[in-house]
């Protein structure tokens, strides 16, 4: 299906806005208690089955009056074009300063009148905080409930009876990560009444591209109890200290391999015959870690060393320091390693989503940002989703100029720092972007050479770093940033500014996408205001060393070749459109990859939901189970002995022993079937009369299997994160990963289910039970 063009798109909306303007002038006269009482009104339409599109014009019109009313702010039409967009799940371009944040009441007011409440998602905190506080009295106003479902303090965690609240609120504003994490921890409680979260509903995404894609690569995992800690770090670390690049490993943008004859040597170091034998997979395992964290993971970009001697990574779209965030499948504790710190604890994996196949679970999904449009079709590919870009309320006056090309970065810096003076020097306020933080520190300090006061934001804390932002944009400021730093707060021009041409934007190198640099252009020239942006690149920018060959370009660096800007730019553009198809690669693959985690985790989540509802296993289904795990043992023990059947007894049905074991006839395998089945069957008995109800009986068996289901379900993940690890370094063996993963993922959950039957039979026989003084079940799991 191709893309509709985004003409025909807007010009639909367009009608939808000349209804909405029809009610304008009666909103306007109606009182505040008559205004307020329309929200009665419209969920009483909404619940006798009126469509939300047919209130749509009438309840955008009221929810505009009260933005008015409330907030002091009317909806320019282009945001009630945009809301219309959001509604009707569209993903919305808005340029930088026109307003995403009031637009927004829009769609979420006319959403949140189901009673199944409306989400809006962002980058942080602060925003999330933010919006919430200033859209919020317009919400109330109108009869809705709105919370925030984060904190400004980000280690002073919700409870869970505050989160209760939260999610049943009409309104919700919180972060993508908050609200992943929460969907991840609602699907490991252990009694119905644990759980916070409602069904999904509806939900918008600010900043969306940032969300859907440069996120979408990294999914959110829930880490638990510590698993045995390797000793093969170290033997892997010294062992890929000494191979031979081309020779042993081949590097490719991303990617890294073993070659056959790197296999060769690792299977002859470690005294193996063969790497790839699932006895081996550990030593595998970690070799290719060793080998990531050499070739693939760099310092300073992709993490630092913290003040406190810590591993600390890096958010590739924000600059930002990801606090107490470790790569996970034991890579981080590889990376420890390399830089010969102390290996910290790898935990185990216990629960894993990415923002694709987590945001596809709404029914109704919508999005904006001012960076959109680039990335519409890979957007539609993946979410199914069409782009719509919103006009402008006022014609863009702002100055985008031709990038100036530099063959190395000292000519570069002083061409940055030789503008942004002369900027300076008429007193127009001066935002120089950058793509790393060290490029920040380096402007820095030929600022502070040049004597020039300035403000530094490394997008370390989106608490402060709005507040700085906010005044980038007032005469004589000068402000170094990272290009996430700030992002989602407007810069607002002071007196005698738009006189001096407005704000001026200095880009420093060539970002990681043409999004990004739309964006940090995107800071000057709000809502009509003048400004001016220019880019400043260079062949040595870190997007062109990633992506091109630096033997190829040293003497042009070192200026002992001549090379023409048009030539750079070639080269420094395509180096850029390299890494935007590498990042839709890995966007692609990573879904790949959770494709199949998706589907067993809807099966694991669905039995949970199922079992935390009321439901349990009935006792002709724990005998088919028990049946199952008998046909099993006896497969695996063809010729059984006495001892091997009384320790599966002991191990799996009952602790006492019978005298009458001793007489039976071992050869013949139906009498030792009937003979396990009615052991089973007196351990059931004995249980429930033991517990005294078939309630009470339901109850110990709901618990007994949902114990044996996390328990089997937390090692298949684990399994799952490490196993995507290992199979990026077997390209060497010209395999088709994506099959292997499949095969082997398929294998381990056929294991974990054969794990999960097993455990909950053993569970249900062998537990303690008790019943207190309160007629309460206490449980003692084997």
């Amino acid at each position: 299906m191709k893309i509709k063009k985004t003409r025909g798109i807007v010009k639909k909306l367009y009608k939808d806005l000349k209804r909405v303007k029809r009610y304008k002038s009666a909103m306007e006269a109606l009182s505040d208690e008559e205004l307020k009482a329309k929200t009665a009104e419209f969920q009483s339409r909404y619940e006798s089955g009126e469509s939300l599109d047919k209130i749509l014009p009438e309840a955008f019109a009221a929810m505009c009056e009260a933005d008015f009313r409330v907030l002091k702010m009317y909806p320019f039409d282009v945001q009630i074009l945009a809301g219309i967009a959001l509604h009707k799940g569209y993903l919305a371009e808005m340029n930088t300063g026109e307003g995403k944040t009031l637009t927004a009441t829009l769609p979420m007011y006319l959403n949140g009148l189901t009673k199944k409440g409306a989400i809006l998602v962002t980058n942080n905190e602060y925003l999330a905080l933010r919006d919430a506080e200033d859209m919020g009295p317009a919400y109330k106003f109108m009869g809705l409930s709105i919370e925030a479902g984060v904190k400004r303090d980000e280690d002073d965690k919700f409870e869970n009876d505050e989160k209760k609240k939260i999610y049943n609120a009409d309104i919700v504003y919180t972060t993508h990560s908050a609200l992943g994490f929460d969907y991840l921890i609602n699907n490991l409680v252990k009694s119905a009444s644990e759980r916070f979260l409602r069904e999904f509903n509806y939900i918008i995404i600010d900043e969306a591209d940032s969300v859907l894609l440069d996120s979408a690569s990294t999914p959110l995992v829930i880490s638990g109890a510590p698993r045995v800690q390797s000793n093969l770090y170290e033997t892997a670390d010294f062992f890929v200290r000494t191979l031979k690049e081309d020779v042993d490993y081949e590097v490719e943008e991303k990617n890294v391999w073993f070659t056959e004859k790197g296999l060769a040597y690792a299977e002859s170091y470690f005294g193996i015959d063969n790497i790839f034998a699932p006895e081996y997979f550990e030593i595998y395992r970690h070799l290719v870690l060793a080998l990531r964290a050499h070739k693939i993971i760099e310092k300073g970009t992709e993490y630092m060393i913290s003040e406190s001697g810590e591993v600390a990574l890096i958010d590739a779209s924000s600059g930002r320091m990801l606090k107490g965030v470790k790569l996970r499948g034991g890579q981080h504790q590889a990376i420890e390693c390399k830089e010969r710190l102390d290996i910290t604890q790898e935990n185990r994996s216990m629960a894993s989503i990415t923002y694709q196949n987590f945001f596809s679970m709404f029914p109704k999904m919508a999005g904006m940002s001012g960076t959109i449009y680039d990335a519409k079709d890979e957007l539609y590919d993946v979410y199914g989703k069409r782009v719509v870009v919103i006009p402008t309320n006022n014609p863009v006056q702002r100055v985008d100029c031709k990038d100036w090309y530099f063959s190395d970065s000292k000519k570069q810096f002083e061409a940055v720092i030789q503008l942004a003076l002369r900027k300076h020097d008429t007193g127009q306020p001066v935002l120089i972007v950058t793509t790393m933080i060290s490029d920040t520190e380096i402007i820095s300090h030929l600022l502070v050479k040049e004597g020039i006061p300035h403000s530094v934001l490394n997008a370390n804390n989106a608490f402060w770093e709005a507040d700085i932002i906010k005044e980038a944009g007032q005469m004589g400021a000068m402000t170094v940033a990272t290009s996430m730093a700030g992002r989602g707060t407007d810069i607002k021009l002071g007196a005698g500014v738009k006189e001096l041409g407005g704000l001026a934007v200095i880009g420093v190198g060539r970002m990681l996408n043409v999004r990004d640099e739309r964006q940090a252009r995107g800071r000057a020239g709000r809502q009509g205001d003048p400004g001016y942006s220019r880019f400043i690149v260079s062949l040595e920018d870190d997007i062109v060393e990633k992506g091109t060959d630096p033997d190829k370009l040293k003497k042009y660096i070192e200026g002992k070749k001549r090379i023409s800007d048009r030539r750079i730019k070639r080269i420094v553009n395509g180096a850029q459109r390299t890494n935007e198809e590498l990042g839709v690669t890995n966007r692609k693959t990573s879904k790949d990859y959770d494709v199949v985690l998706q589907l067993e985790r809807k099966l694991m989540y669905d039995t949970r939901d199922m079992l935390l509802d009321g439901g349990t296993v009935e006792r002709g289904k724990l005998i088919d189970i028990a049946m199952e795990n008998i046909e099993l043992f006896l497969k695996e023990n063809r010729n059984l002995t006495q001892p091997e059947l009384s320790r599966y007894l002991l191990d799996n049905i009952s602790y006492r022993m019978e005298k009458d074991i001793n007489f039976l006839n071992l050869k013949n395998k139906s009498r030792v079937r009937a003979y396990m089945l009615a052991r089973l069957k007196k351990s059931l008995d004995e249980k429930r009369e033991s517990i005294g109800s078939d309630a009470g009986m339901n109850d110990f068996i709901r618990v007994s299997a949902l114990s044996a289901i996390d328990e089997a379900w937390i090692e298949q993940v684990d399994y799952l994160q490490q196993l995507q690890a290992a199979v990026t370094g077997r390209s060497s063996a010209q395999r088709n990963l994506m099959f292997e993963y499949q095969g082997e993922a398929l294998e381990s959950f056929r294991k974990m289910e054969i794990s999960i039957k097993r455990n909950i039979i053993r569970n249900i026989c062998l537990s303690e039970v008790s019943m207190d003084e309160k007629n309460r079940l206490h449980i003692i799991l084997p």
